[in-house]
């Protein structure tokens, strides 16, 4: 072992002739030493979040400074020097960069999903760094309330601070799981971390589930949440890695840009990102794509420019030359550039000042044990208070009823320790509440304060009686838990920003630009407004249908480079790109379509319009059937412009809308009428003349004055068609419920067009017209708003019978799979 001794050669003796001392040490054992107590440092005490409240220390300093500075959201801004300066003053052995760095990723909304700190400057962007502290503001957001929140109530732990003088928090109260709403990053001494964030609705649902199953399974976890929430949005494309990290705590993802292609001038499209993945700027994507054009590994682009602005926080344009298809181009941009990153889950964290790789729900188990904690402790606070605060309204009730002899006692006392003293034996006191009545102010004596003590008396005895039943009770105290966690999540929860896709929807080749196959397909609507299709001529399977939610309102076949049609409410018919639509594997079901995308990421649509179904649009076909709300039909001759990809089908009258839609196989179908005031009309295509796109359709149903189309649609000749009809009040609002009646389709008479039908449902009372109704082939399916499935009545309701309650309100009925029409 190699050694070293200080001071080989003889210095010369000190002035005051006191002999040097001189050590030998073991090198090796000294850097062991030193070694391991740094890494100890940084790991516990730097680079690594505490599982509990999701925060390293600098974090956590920061928020209990601003909140011990009386910072608060409602309050003005202060200066980012002055906090950084305190938190390095009393509590961050470190410089004030460390700080500042800190302090500017908790008010960037790019970086986390809750910031906790409500920046007022420049805070920097995704490609560029902040001012400096002296030239921005700061002041804690609500989120930072609610992560110290209750910390003045001996909820948590304190410690001294670096040179003993303070006291800091060892972790917070956390009123929200902040490690997985918000995410971390850290690089340790052998170890790291890095956290993707979640949305807070999603993580608190799954969280108050754990709650009240604690043998609950990952995948019940993961029914709450399915994947992260960055905070720029954008897609995340399979799942498989999102998976393993939930499982194991180590995984990986794919991010994406969420683009649309759109036509820039009549005969250039381009390429517009409005969000990009989590973490990468404009500048390093365009600074990407301008090198590999130089270097001539990325063909097709004519140009690239940013174009964000106050509206559009993100826009990237990038034009795609003539002759490149743009979707062969947007894939080579997601090999090469940024457009696409992958995002590695390492979910290290502190638990017991330990570092733990830590699942998802290992992750919500610690937060959980930790929120029980701070409720237990609060509650266990607020009793002690509320019990100290009844003995002394005890006192002073009983002074006040024989305050004349009070006053007779303190009267005659020589001093106040011996007035204290008599009023302790006479009226059988303790010292607290014989020194609360000496001080007690004369205004007290009234009536009326004997009145509101002896109110506050009762409501201390009633408050103390509930935090006992809390602390006693083990399931109380996990539903205040659950409950408050459920608050936070109505009063704070937003919208999911992230898209979920299990496949990136885009066949990968080898050259540019890309070709993809065009092999036959499906392409499906659901009730929820989502696109996809499937990646085979071959329907999807009806096997465990029902266990899975959404419904296929709508199914064509084509070609993965082919074209269908979208009809709208508005008497448009869209053509859609089906390359653009995202691949469901074979194997999927008939979906919820959960790799699907909304309408409303493909298509441009106005205010009030929806999508109402599907259509091909080759002049081979029989054309589309059309109904509206005022119950005109109409038969499309199927004469599509090919250089339109949007032109009406239907004129419509002032007020008017397309209420359903239909491709039509053999033109021999039965064209049906549902009315609000339960009439349904059925009658053969062949009845109706088709005309032209210019043409404004014919009488299809009489109504009455007040009465609309609800439904129309179509029935192939001798199918096994089924009648559904929901009846509610006119005035409730959509989706509030109403008796669900399923009828044979064979127990309504066909009668000729523009005819009043006949009854299709009998009202109960507080029932005055149908608040949906669908007719197709058996059997039906019904969907809640959410998606998920809703168990139908039996198809043996009589014509003019009336429904029955349902477990919950109906939006959407569809049939089979493919649907009529496919």
């Amino acid at each position: 072992m190699a050694r070293m001794a200080r001071g080989t050669r003889t210095p010369p003796p000190p002035a005051d002739d006191v002999p040097e001392r001189i050590l030998d040490i073991d090198v090796a054992e000294e850097m062991q030493g030193s070694f391991l107590e740094y890494a100890y440092s940084v790991i516990y005490s730097r680079a690594l979040p505490d599982a509990r409240d999701g925060l390293k220390p600098v974090h956590r300093r920061i928020l209990y400074s601003m909140r011990e500075m009386g910072l608060r959201p409602d309050r003005g801004h202060v200066k980012s020097a002055r906090v950084v300066g305190e938190v390095m003053g009393k509590l961050h052995p470190h410089g004030d960069s460390a700080i500042y760095d800190a302090l500017v990723r908790m008010a960037q909304p790019f970086s986390m999903r809750l910031p906790p700190i409500d920046g007022h400057g420049n805070f920097g962007s995704p490609d560029a760094g902040p001012a400096a502290m002296r030239y921005t503001e700061c002041r804690p957001s609500l989120a930072a309330t609610l992560l110290t929140d209750g910390i003045d109530e001996d909820t948590v732990d304190f410690g001294p601070n670096y040179d003993g003088q303070e006291q800091e928090p060892l972790v917070l109260p956390a009123a929200f799981p902040n490690l997985l709403v918000n995410g971390s990053s850290g690089i340790a001494v052998g170890m790291a971390t890095n956290m993707a964030p979640h949305n807070l609705g999603e993580v608190i649902a799954a969280a108050r589930h754990l709650l009240a199953h604690p043998n609950a399974t990952l995948d019940d976890l993961m029914r709450f949440v399915p994947g992260p929430d960055l905070p720029t949005g954008g897609r995340i494309v399979g799942l498989e890695g999102i998976r393993d990290a939930y499982e194991t705590g180590r995984g990986s993802f794919r991010t994406r840009a969420t683009v649309s292609i759109e036509s820039v001038t009549p005969r250039r499209k381009a390429i517009v990102a409005t969000e990009l993945p989590w973490g990468v700027g404009a500048e390093r994507i365009i600074e990407k794509v301008k090198d590999l054009v130089t270097a001539k590994k990325l063909q097709g682009i004519a140009d690239i420019k940013d174009y964000a602005d106050a509206n559009s926080p993100t826009r990237l344009v990038i034009e795609v030359k003539n002759g490149f298809v743009p979707e062969a181009v947007l894939e080579q941009l997601y090999k090469l550039t940024p457009m696409e990153e992958s995002f590695g889950v390492n979910a290290v964290a502190l638990v017991d000042g330990q570092p733990r790789t830590l699942g998802l729900k290992d992750l919500l188990q610690v937060y959980i044990d930790h929120r029980i904690v701070v409720v237990r402790r609060r509650s266990e606070y607020r009793r002690r208070k509320k019990a100290e605060r009844l003995h002394l309204v005890e006192g002073m009730l009983i002074a006040i009823v024989d305050i004349d002899e009070v006053i007779a006692i303190v009267r005659s006392s020589d001093d106040t320790g011996q007035a204290r003293s008599r009023l302790m034996q006479v009226f059988d006191l303790s010292e607290v509440q014989a020194n609360y009545i000496l001080d007690m102010p004369l205004r007290r004596l009234t009536r009326f304060s004997r009145l509101e003590l002896e109110q506050e008396r009762d409501e201390l005895t009633a408050d103390i009686a509930a935090l006992d039943e809390i602390l006693g009770d083990e399931r109380k105290l996990r539903k205040v838990v659950s409950g408050e966690l459920a608050d936070v999540a109505k009063a704070h929860g937003t919208p999911r920003r992230t898209v979920l896709l299990e496949s990136s929807g885009v066949a990968s080749t080898a050259a540019v630009p890309l070709e993809v196959a065009d092999d036959p397909c499906f392409v499906l609507l659901s009730t929820t407004g989502l696109l996809a299709r499937t990646t085979s001529a071959e329907p999807l399977p009806a096997e465990g249908e029902r266990a899975r939610h959404d419904a296929v309102v709508s199914a064509v076949r084509s070609t993965a480079r082919g074209e269908v049609g979208v009809v709208t409410s508005a008497g448009r018919l869209l053509k859609l790109p089906v390359l653009d639509l995202p691949a469901l594997p074979p194997t999927a079901g008939p979906p919820a379509l959960s790799g699907g995308v909304p309408v409303s990421e493909l298509l441009a649509l106005e205010a009030h319009e929806r999508a109402l179904a599907l259509c091909t649009v080759s002049p081979e076909s029989q054309g589309l059937a059309l109904g509206t709300a005022r119950g005109v039909v109409k038969r499309v001759v199927p004469e599509y412009p090919a250089t339109q990809d949007s032109f009406p089908v239907v004129r419509l009258e002032d007020g008017d809308s397309v209420v359903g839609a239909v491709e039509l196989v053999t033109g021999e179908e039965d064209l049906v009428f549902v009315t609000t005031d339960a009439q349904l009309l059925r009658f053969e295509a062949s009845a109706v003349r088709p005309q032209g796109r210019a043409g404004g359709g014919i009488a299809g149903v009489r109504l009455d004055a007040k009465a609309s189309v609800l439904f129309f649609g179509a029935v192939e000749p001798g199918a096994d068609a089924v009648v559904v009809t929901v009846a509610g009040s006119s005035g409730a609002l959509p989706g509030t419920g109403g008796t669900v009646k399923v009828a044979p389709y064979s127990e309504y008479p066909a009668k000729g067009r523009a005819t009043g039908g006949v009854r299709a449902h009998r009202f109960l009372r507080g029932e005055d017209a149908l608040v949906l109704a669908w007719v197709g082939a058996a059997p039906a399916r019904g969907a809640a708003e959410t998606g998920m499935p809703v168990e139908l009545p039996e198809a043996n309701g009589k014509r003019d019978g009336s429904g029955v309650p349902v477990a919950q309100p109906l939006v959407a009925v569809a049939g089979p799979p493919l649907g009529a029409g496919a």
